[in-house]
């Protein structure tokens, strides 16, 4: 599992085009809990599964190659 990072959770939001209350909505996580990850604070194993999952769900997966990031993955 990659490791979700506020750069990459930006990136997974700006593909589906959700804001922060958006994917708060699609988790059940509070706007606050979503707005300090991206900020910075790490989540706890637990939050971080329940995001992206969340992704997954949507066909976003986190990436974490030369950068960290997200990207689009198409149904074969």
């Amino acid at each position: 599992m990659s490791k979700l990072t506020p750069q990459a959770l930006r990136a997974a939001r700006a593909i589906l085009n959700w804001s922060m209350r958006d994917l708060a909505g699609e988790t059940g996580l509070s706007f606050s809990t979503i707005a300090k990850i991206e900020s910075g604070s790490s989540p706890r194993e637990k939050t971080e599964k329940v995001i992206l999952d969340a992704f997954a769900r949507h066909n976003v997966e986190i990436t974490n190659g030369e950068g960290t990031g997200a990207r689009l993955l198409f149904e074969k």
